[in-house]
């Protein structure tokens, strides 16, 4: 069984080698790596090829730059340029645990206590802040283990393995689809049947966005790229009908005050939770626990704000995109 680790990088110089080393330290190393570089304008390319020539023969690493490939298409060349039965898929800005493959393999290979051996194998994702603001950051947006419902989980491409022939099954990561392209593909091998399995314990951990702006372009850009796929139409109609409905609740609430009371009340109840998760992640960071809190405390809100006026914005583009644009996409392609 040939095991190939495969990553889309762009401009990653700066997360790059420690991305690398953590490779090197793995406790069951893969077969191969293979490196797709989408046209760094820094010192990327550089990088993975100092690495290529430090490690061969020990570790064989392909590398092949694609300028202006989305991360689909990155994705897709680099199984193609793999050997291996098995593909193993990170992205750029990652740390892997020194355990993450070999726990991905356990899942893909039978041994971890499952009745038989999995399609897909669905690793997991921790934060790994710098500032408190990071912190809060990776509170609010990302889930803990204990979040996660295994049966419905969709993994994350910076954390999963599967055998090629499921890949090959769902049609391949979605090249018409710039973002949200993992979620596309994690529908379509469900749709197709695939055996998945959770395997929490299979942890990456990446630095979340690190200032408002830069969460704001992500979650404009996920949200857009929903609105091209068709993606989770309720949930988005249900945001707007909250930020349109909250002001003229306040508003009706100055003659039937309950109504400002369901409000507050629906505003701690949409925090409590990424409350919850910092209070935990400060635990778990150095200069104590309610001092890492108390300086992350105040971003939480803000944050919840600016990812839905993200969405609610970037969300109307990519459905406009989806209804005028997406069969000119396919036109072209034939």
């Amino acid at each position: 069984m040939v095991i190939s680790l495969v990553m889309t990088v762009l401009n990653e110089a700066g997360s790059l080698p420690a991305l690398l080393d953590s490779i090197l330290a793995q406790e069951r190393r893969p077969d191969e790596v293979v490196i797709v570089d989408g046209g760094s304008s820094d010192r990327t390319v550089a990088l993975a090829h100092d690495f290529a020539q430090r490690v061969a023969p020990d570790l064989p690493v392909r590398l092949e730059v694609l300028p202006g490939a989305n991360i689909s298409a990155g994705r897709n060349r680099a199984i193609e340029l793999a050997q291996g039965d098995i593909i193993v898929v990170t992205d750029g800005g990652v740390v892997l645990h020194a355990a993450w493959l070999a726990r991905l393999m356990t899942a893909l290979e039978g041994s971890s206590g499952g009745d038989s051996p999995a399609d897909v194998a669905a690793g997991f994702f921790v934060p790994a802040p710098q500032s408190s603001f990071e912190l809060a950051m990776g509170a609010t947006v990302l889930p803990a283990v204990e979040d996660v419902a295994p049966a419905t989980f969709l993994p994350s491409s910076r954390s999963v393995a599967f055998r090629r022939a499921a890949w090959e099954q769902a049609g391949r990561y979605p090249e018409w689809l710039d973002y949200c392209e993992d979620v596309v593909f994690d529908l379509a091998l469900r749709r197709e049947g695939v055996r998945q399995q959770f395997v929490p314990a299979a942890r990456v951990a990446f630095r979340p966005r690190p200032s408002l702006p830069a969460f704001f372009r992500q979650y404009y850009r996920y949200a857009r790229g929903d609105g091209k796929a068709d993606l989770w139409r309720q949930r988005h109609t249900i945001r707007y009908g909250v930020y349109l409905g909250a002001p003229l609740g306040w508003l009706l609430g100055s003659h039937w005050p309950v109504l400002r009371w369901l409000i507050i009340v629906a505003m701690l109840v949409y925090v409590r939770r990424p409350y919850q998760r910092l209070w935990a992640l400060a635990a778990q960071s150095s200069g104590g626990t309610l001092g890492r809190f108390l300086r992350a405390a105040a971003w939480v809100p803000l944050i919840r704000l600016t990812g839905d006026v993200a969405k609610m914005i970037g969300y109307p583009v990519g459905v406009r995109w989806r209804l005028t644009g997406l069969h000119r996409y396919h036109d072209e392609r034939r």
